[in-house]
């Protein structure tokens, strides 16, 4: 999450407390719009190696709170809103999440930022909202988005003629168009919810994956890549293919995403 209610401690530990998920380890991620997949990468690393069995991954965000509804260029853009999902171990090596990639830049971080909220103090009152700099910002989403798309499917020895569903942060429409036209997708086999949601940050990809699962968009055995870049400069990609044990609570908008044991199988030519 980027906004937390409070500031210590972690909302992860607030959540805990509500679920009654009393002996699991409990901790806040922070990538910005990419948090999903930092998240997934660290999660399937964890199921992977045997160290936690499952874990509850959420993207929550309610960015409405820290925008500035007198800049235009911003409160457009920025929306509320959560999505969970439990990552798992599977006994189908040919399923679930298949290989995740995840990057940095931190050499701009006014770009995309919102320089209020911490300890450094700051005199000018815009600087506690979301403050970014739209055509610079655009163009970085672009070339990152579309190349950590195209590296991860490349790494895996397929193409975007093999992928079934493009999953991107929602951000941006023409972003999304870009980042499918880099890897060769045709937008019918793009999702796209921003016209209901807007930029929801963290939470876009799992409210994409909990829509898609309640109306049956995410079948088993599909090809799907999920992509996303937000501020830090902070971007990356993950690549999976769903099994049967895919579940959703329509109520907790979850899922299921489970992990293949031992180590990642790369597919070769």
């Amino acid at each position: 999450t980027l906004p937390p209610d409070i500031g210590f401690p972690a909302t992860a530990c607030l959540v805990q407390e509500e679920i009654g998920a009393t002996d699991a380890a409990a901790f806040d991620l922070s990538a910005a719009c990419s948090g999903f997949i930092y998240g997934m990468q660290l999660a399937d690393a964890l199921v992977r190696s045997g160290i936690h069995r499952y874990v509850l991954l959420i993207g929550a965000e309610t960015l409405s709170r820290i925008v500035n509804w007198e800049d235009r260029n911003t409160c457009v853009l920025f929306g509320d809103g959560a999505g969970a999902a439990v990552i798992g171990p599977s006994d189908n090596a040919d399923t679930g999440i298949i290989s995740t990639d995840i990057h940095c830049d931190g050499s701009q971080p006014r770009l995309l930022c919102r320089m209020g909220g911490g300890t450094n103090p700051v005199s000018d009152p815009a600087e506690q909202f979301i403050q970014m700099e739209g055509r610079d910002v655009f163009k970085r989403a672009v070339t990152s988005m579309g190349s950590a798309a195209e590296a991860i499917l490349a790494a895996s020895g397929y193409t975007g003629g093999d992928v079934d569903l493009l999953i991107p942060h929602q951000a941006n429409i023409r972003i999304i168009e870009a980042t499918a036209k880099r890897i060769n997708v045709p937008m019918e086999k793009v999702y796209v919810n921003i016209q209901e949601y807007g930029n929801t940050s963290a939470a876009t990809i799992p409210l994409c994956l909990a829509e898609l699962n309640e109306n049956g968009g995410i079948g088993p055995g599909k090809l799907v890549v999920l992509v996303a870049f937000g501020a830090g400069f902070t971007w990356g990609a993950a690549l999976m293919r769903p099994g049967t044990g895919l579940a959703s609570r329509r109520h907790g908008r979850g899922c299921l995403l489970r992990v293949p044991r031992g180590p990642r199988r790369v597919r070769r030519g």
